[in-house]
């Protein structure tokens, strides 16, 4: 057996782009033939995988699947639209959230453990479809005794994922969904927003020219009051209600609790490159 020195490898993975062990592999198998060891890695569809790496995957569908135990939300990313819509990216991602939600046993974020599960997988449809994709994000939440409610928008690929508490019957779990995806808050309630906000807000409103001069007992009902409005723009709690402008979430359902949301935009964040490859 011909020996696999570290320049034959370094010389397959520049003509290939493809990770040092994944070269190593194919040189073992090809008896290090170069040429050989091309073709057995393009038959796997990971030089294809590799070399289309680079090139932004701002495409895609989020999937949500449930059962009994967990919830799960998952992104998978393409380049194109059109991709994003065949039956096999679909199937896909389906199969990709149900290993997700089937294959762990913990609560939280598992982008990078389920990206590393169904990697084979995935290059082998990058090689057949042509375009770079990537598992890129995926949350599991385990029910937990509470309530987990999911809203995927069908228009602009939004995605939504609520865990609350309380009394919430199914009515006001889906309107909570909607709201997230309609309102975009950044936290639960004003106890959620972190001190350095807030501290932050209240100095440039000191700032401001006429409220300059101001009584210390004045100036810190002007200040309360401008951290009011505040948090009427970006805590669920508080926000305009989304069936009823005039209330809030904490006024038509006070006996429910918000746990944690997530809303999630399909590529937001702009060109993000593909999972590694060269696991």
């Amino acid at each position: 057996m011909v020996k696999i020195t570290a320049q034959m490898v370094n010389e397959l993975r520049q003509k290939t782009g493809v990770g040092m062990m994944e070269c190593k592999k194919a040189l073992v198998e090809s008896n290090g033939d170069v040429s050989a060891a091309i073709e057995h890695l393009r038959k796997a569809g990971i030089a294809k995988a590799a070399k289309k790496a680079g090139r932004s995957a701002t495409q895609g569908k989020l999937v949500v699947l449930s059962n009994d135990e967990a919830t799960v939300l998952v992104e998978v990313l393409c380049e194109t639209d059109f991709v994003a819509k065949t039956g096999e990216f679909t199937t896909f991602a389906e199969e990709t959230a149900a290993k997700a939600l089937q294959e762990f046993d913990v609560d939280g974020d598992i982008s990078e453990e389920l990206a590393a599960l169904v990697s084979d997988d995935l290059k082998a449809l990058i090689g057949k479809l042509g375009e770079n994709m990537q598992v890129r994000r995926a949350l599991r939440w385990q029910n937990g005794g509470n309530r987990i409610g999911t809203y995927l928008h069908t228009g602009v690929p939004y995605g939504v994922m609520v865990e609350v508490g309380g009394e919430c019957d199914d009515e006001l779990l889906n309107n909570i969904c909607l709201h997230v995806c309609a309102s975009n808050p950044s936290y639960i309630s004003a106890a959620d927003v972190p001190a350095e906000f807030i501290a932050k807000e209240r100095e440039i409103a000191a700032a401001q020219p006429e409220l300059q001069g101001k009584p210390a007992n004045i100036m810190e009902g002007i200040l309360k009051g401008k951290m009011n409005k505040i948090y009427k723009e970006i805590c669920l709690m508080e926000q305009p209600w989304i069936d009823d402008e005039k209330s809030s979430l904490s006024k038509v359902a006070p006996n429910v609790k918000v746990l944690r949301f997530v809303r999630w935009l399909v590529g937001e964040g702009g060109a993000e490159e593909s999972a590694d490859t060269d696991n």
